[in-house]
């Protein structure tokens, strides 16, 4: 079925130019006139869409060229948008940022392949027809560019109506309006960008000022006509195993090599047992402040697949939930809060006990971090962890492995068989002694590679973060092994 989706792109010609502050403040003031929003993020970073749940009080989704294909992306938007009034993506990096110098998988990919309108969000400062200038760039950098409109940030009421007529005039581009100054409204950074929306003290606070600045300052009834102008979506009833899109076309592009063939429901060789009504495993998944960093559409596919999810807190927490047949441990923050999952002594041994008895267990960045025997918190303190991964997790003072990679399995496993791909993503200061080598990375458009990821018969833990939407063999396989357990004996 197709559904009417009103959508628009926030997008600007770089990182650090406001697009975030901007996009969380418009979906506020569109909350505050009494409409759904949904919230969505190009690419795949964890943070922002934690902003956008905090801001709108609805789930935020990424979306993710490299890890799906455009039928998978446009499914996945449409999903999201299906009870929504609209939806506001808000991109990444600059415009047409993309993998390796490339425009691949980039904010303009995702806006030209969904038929979003994109707003561009540009900086006000110390500039006058430069501005046009720099809207003119954009728009004929690419055709479509997909921009119709944009946004000033940073700028003075009363300098402003003088620079919106000068872009308009220049660039033919309408200014839906600007964002001034304001004062005590940044967002903090840290080493992995913006802090979580939980720590930010007065967040909501925060948020409700800058939206209703922009009720002032932006034509909201403007930008609603602009979502308004995208065209339909097609939406599936749902996005369960038989009509999801396959994996293998989803992680398949001109740079990187197609899922490996022997990955279909045909002749994928069975691992587990299959889920019925009657054996639906529970899968505990790690949230609290130290593990976070989840995809939306991943857990909601381990539910499709027939997962009961259970949230627990290895930080206070004095053990895996009864029941446990499955353990997904996200990425997040362990290294701040080393001293406290350290100290929490009866979880760390039933985290390992279980894994040692062979429950199917998925650790991904910071779960993989705390499976070690030691982690090194901020100060360089090495602290006591799980166990399971031999050696230390240690401190850098540079990002490594940074960006999207392609996994080939050098054998079967948990999640993948022989020669399986699965498309992820890293993003850490923190390394490993012990980074595994069950799987080997392969960076696109480079010849860059390495080995990393522990992957047994009942565990997958490396640095790299997985989307499972994208590769629902591999999440079908985690389901059906912790069913396997379950019919075995769970905790």
């Amino acid at each position: 079925m197709s559904i009417c989706a009103p959508r628009v792109l926030i997008a600007a010609p770089a990182s650090a130019t406001g697009k975030t502050t901007v996009a969380c403040g418009l979906m506020r003031a569109l909350a505050r006139r009494g409409l759904k929003v949904q919230a969505c993020k190009s690419g795949p970073d964890y943070i922002d869409p934690m902003f956008h749940a905090e801001v709108v009080g609805a789930t935020s989704r990424n979306l993710d060229l490299f890890f799906a294909d455009a039928p998978l992306v446009r499914a996945l938007l449409a999903k999201g948008a299906r009870q929504a009034d609209v939806t506001v993506i808000e991109g990444a990096m600059g415009y047409y940022d993309g993998i390796a110098g490339s425009a691949q998988a980039s904010a303009w990919e995702l806006a030209a392949k969904t038929d979003t309108p994109c707003v561009l969000v540009i900086d006000g400062r110390g500039r006058a027809l430069s501005a046009a200038a720099e809207v003119t760039g954009f728009v004929r950098f690419r055709d479509p560019s997909k921009i119709c409109g944009v946004i000033v940030n940073r700028v003075s009421a009363g300098y402003f109506p003088r620079l919106k007529k000068i872009i308009e005039d220049e660039t033919g581009v309408p200014v839906l309006g600007f964002l001034p100054v304001l004062a005590d409204c940044g967002l903090e950074s840290r080493h992995l960008g913006l802090v979580t929306a939980s720590e930010v003290e007065g967040l909501r606070d925060t948020l409700d000022r800058i939206a209703a600045v922009l009720e002032d300052t932006v034509d909201l009834d403007a930008l609603l006509e602009l979502a308004a102008t995208a065209p339909q979506l097609d939406c599936p009833d749902a996005m369960t195993k038989e009509n999801r899109p396959r994996s293998d076309a989803a992680v398949t592009s001109e740079n990187r090599p197609r899922t490996a063939a022997a990955m279909t429901s045909e002749n994928r060789p069975r691992f587990g047992t299959a889920v019925t009504s009657k054996n639906r495993p529970r899968i505990a998944v790690a949230r609290d402040e130290a593990f976070c960093f989840y995809y939306r559409d991943s857990l909601d596919l381990l539910e499709e697949l027939g997962a009961r999810l259970v949230e627990f807190s290895p930080l206070v927490d004095s053990g895996l939930p009864e029941g446990t047949s499955g353990l997904y441990l996200g990425g997040g923050y362990p290294e701040l809060h080393a001293s406290g999952l350290s100290a929490n002594e009866s979880m760390r041994a039933s985290v390992k006990a279980a894994i040692a008895a062979g429950l199917p267990t998925v650790a991904e960045c910071g779960g993989f971090m705390y499976l070690h025997e030691w982690l090194e918190d901020e100060r360089g303190v090495r602290h006591p962890m799980v166990g399971t991964i031999a050696g230390t997790s240690f401190k850098t003072e540079r990002l490594g492995r940074f960006g999207y990679v392609t996994l080939t399995a050098h054998g079967d496993s948990l999640l993948a068989c022989a020669g399986a791909q699965l498309p992820a993503h890293e993003f850490h200061y923190w390394d490993s002694e012990n980074c595994g080598d069950d799987f080997t990375a392969a960076k696109p458009l480079s010849t860059r590679t390495w080995e990393c990821v522990h992957a047994t018969p009942t565990l997958f833990a490396g640095y790299p973060h997985l989307y499972l939407a994208s590769c629902p063999d591999a999440a079908r396989r985690f389901v059906e092994a912790a069913a396997a357990y379950r019919r075995g004996g769970a905790l």
